[in-house]
């Protein structure tokens, strides 16, 4: 409370005194009274949309082909050009008849609800995967497309923000980086997967220090059934707090304190009109989507997350809003919301909007990156803003003097 009241009075001061005056041992001061703004201040909006853009190279990054692996090691590449730490990848094998699936309530649809993802309302408008290359009107794009997939090994990467004095105890944030359609799956989930590299580069500056961990982990295989997400919990979730060695301080899986997932993040245009068409521009009262799974094991824990991501949003977003919904559904946080709080970040809600065609690019041809505008990437933006100020909180973020 102190703390908070210190740094009002901090900006208040520096507020009154004029701007060639303000020393910069009074930045100094500013920053220290509130890292947390410091840290969100380090985004930027063309790094971001050169994070996109660099994975749109990949085209749509489809779980199975060359082009997946390359993405997955380009991915690597970055991570470790920003001085990410603990850098390393889960290994499993995907084969689409096995009969295992995420864990939770269902994710089945019907005509007029998707289960634990809320009822459908309004317009609707067709959904569906594209599976036909000559929708895809650029040749070098549907080329690059053009390898199918094949059944076998995959691989997806992570990395790790060691907490300082609570190396144990972690927060996972995550974005799946494959996708599908013969587009450059630019949002669905480039936006997410860049999202959480630009977080995992600002969190890893030398001067950033955090009393918990945080590990930023970039999904495969969640357009086949959240099958990247689930060998991940599979593998480690029995690992969760255990020092290695013992009496080294060490922990490879410290304990889960929340996890955040995030998933298609630029478009909020709103709800189809009465003929089907999707307003061009993002609408006024778009909006960061944070959704909870209310039948989850772990759903009080996971509400009081979303509301701690609400807060930081309201403290720190530029420009759009956030709302916080009960409905969390067919995301890479599901294998995980029974083991601990799990919540989704997103465009809009994913069953009753998304599933309802609130977004004309999903997993069509037009997911590329020219498709979208400065006020559609802000949207992303915005969300990052939320999720680094939320976890920046929670996991005791401070800048060195």
């Amino acid at each position: 409370m102190f703390r908070n009241t210190a740094a009002i009075v901090l900006v208040i001061v520096l507020a009154a005194i004029p701007a060639s005056s303000v020393t910069a041992a009074d930045e100094t001061a500013a920053k220290q009274a509130d890292p947390i703004r410091a840290l969100v201040e380090r985004l930027d909006l063309q790094r971001y949309k050169a994070t996109i853009k660099g994975l749109t190279q990949f085209g749509d990054r489809r779980q199975g082909t060359d082009r997946n692996r390359a993405a997955v090691d380009w991915i690597e590449a970055q991570l470790k050009g920003y001085g990410c730490s603990n850098i390393a990848r889960i290994k499993y094998t995907y084969f689409p008849t096995e009969a295992k699936r995420p864990s939770g309530p269902p994710i089945a649809q019907n005509a007029d609800t998707t289960v634990g993802g809320g009822r459908y309302r309004g317009t609707r408008t067709h959904t569906g995967v594209n599976v036909d290359p000559m929708l895809q009107p650029d040749p070098k794009l549907r080329a690059l497309n053009s390898q199918p997939t094949e059944p076998g090994a995959r691989e997806e990467v992570y990395c790790t923000k060691i907490g300082a004095t609570h190396p144990d105890e972690m927060y996972i944030v995550g974005a799946h980086m494959d996708g599908h359609g013969w587009g450059e799956a630019a949002n669905d989930d480039g936006s997410g997967t860049a999202l959480v590299m630009e977080l995992a580069r600002i969190m890893s500056a030398p001067d950033v220090k955090t009393e918990r961990s945080i590990r930023f982990a970039l999904w495969n295989n969640e357009e086949t059934g959240l099958n990247g997400a689930r060998a991940y919990v599979d593998q480690r979730a029995a690992l969760q707090g255990k020092e290695e060695p013992a009496g080294s301080g060490r922990y490879p899986e410290p304990r889960w304190l929340g996890m955040v997932q995030h998933d298609m993040m630029l478009f909020d245009h709103g709800m189809p009109r009465a003929d089907g068409s999707i307003p061009p521009e993002q609408r006024p009262e778009a909006d960061v989507n944070i959704e909870f799974q209310s039948l989850a094991k772990a759903a009080e824990g996971a509400q009081k997350l979303a509301w701690a991501l609400y807060t930081a949003n309201e403290a720190y977003a530029t420009d759009y809003p956030a709302a916080v919904g009960p409905h969390m559904t067919n995301t890479d946080s599901t294998p995980f919301m029974d083991l601990v709080p799990a919540i989704s970040v997103r465009e809009n809600e994913r069953g009753r909007e998304i599933g309802a065609g609130w977004d004309p690019q999903w997993h069509q041809p037009s997911d590329v990156y020219a498709t979208y505008n400065d006020a559609d990437f802000r949207l992303g933006l915005n969300a990052a803003q939320t999720t680094l100020g939320a976890v920046g909180r929670l996991a005791g973020a401070t800048l060195a003097r």
